[in-house]
């Protein structure tokens, strides 16, 4: 998923995750379609990935945690690669609804045109759908980590692991409405099988989220 290239269309050269905090929200905030719940949704599920590591980096090099020092460097991994790629998406997630207003904005006067264009809307509402699946995915994937965190790192960090699993499943959550939204004009195998994988990944996904909190609980 990640490309440490790609821009984002609302501003050109220029990705989102260049942005301050202050200039993420502006952008958010403004009148425009994009950066929109997509691109939020990626980002809520990257700030979990960041406490998640923030979670591990704390717990490696503690003697009191040396027995689950290993563990806790592939979660610290495995979280910043999630997080890359999670902020990648913000800004895949705009290009892909550039992508169908484009395939709308195609001509149809006549039959040929409008087959192209029924083809390119297609087309670009399957690609508008894959980005949130795979912030989805990703989302479940941290989640797993962030129970881990909660229940073998470092204890005086369990709350931020319980919010990373939290953040996490917002942007799960936020990640499938906007699958769904483009899959519905969608009526075929590939869309049925990607509803289905959803639905596999919000079960998961809820069920992590349950794991993380009571690891999280558990510890104080």
């Amino acid at each position: 998923m990640y490309n440490p290239t790609m821009t984002s269309p609302s501003l050109p050269g220029r990705s989102f995750a260049d942005l301050s905090v202050a200039g993420w929200l502006d952008a958010l905030a403004a009148a425009t379609p994009t950066p929109g719940g997509g691109s939020a949704a990626a980002l809520a599920a990257a700030m979990g990935a960041a406490l998640a590591a923030m979670v591990a980096g704390l717990t490696i090099g503690r003697p009191r945690y040396a027995a689950v020092e290993a563990e806790m460097a592939v979660i610290l991994r495995r979280a910043e690669t999630l997080r890359n790629e999670l902020m990648a998406a913000t800004d895949l997630d705009a290009a892909a609804y550039g992508a169908v207003m484009a395939a709308y904005r195609l001509p149809k006067e006549d039959e040929r045109q409008q087959a192209e264009r029924a083809a390119a809307i297609r087309l670009a509402l399957r690609r508008a759908a894959e980005v949130p699946l795979s912030v989805a995915e990703a989302a479940v994937e941290l989640l797993h980590l962030a129970e881990r965190a909660a229940a073998l790192g470092n204890a005086n960090a369990s709350t931020d692991a319980a919010v990373a699993a939290l953040l996490a499943h917002a942007g799960l959550h936020g990640a499938a409405r906007n699958v769904r939204i483009n899959l519905r004009s969608l009526d075929d195998d590939a869309a049925r099988a990607m509803e289905e994988r959803l639905a596999r990944l919000l079960d998961e996904g809820d069920r992590g989220l349950k794991a993380a909190l009571a690891a999280a609980d558990a510890r104080g």
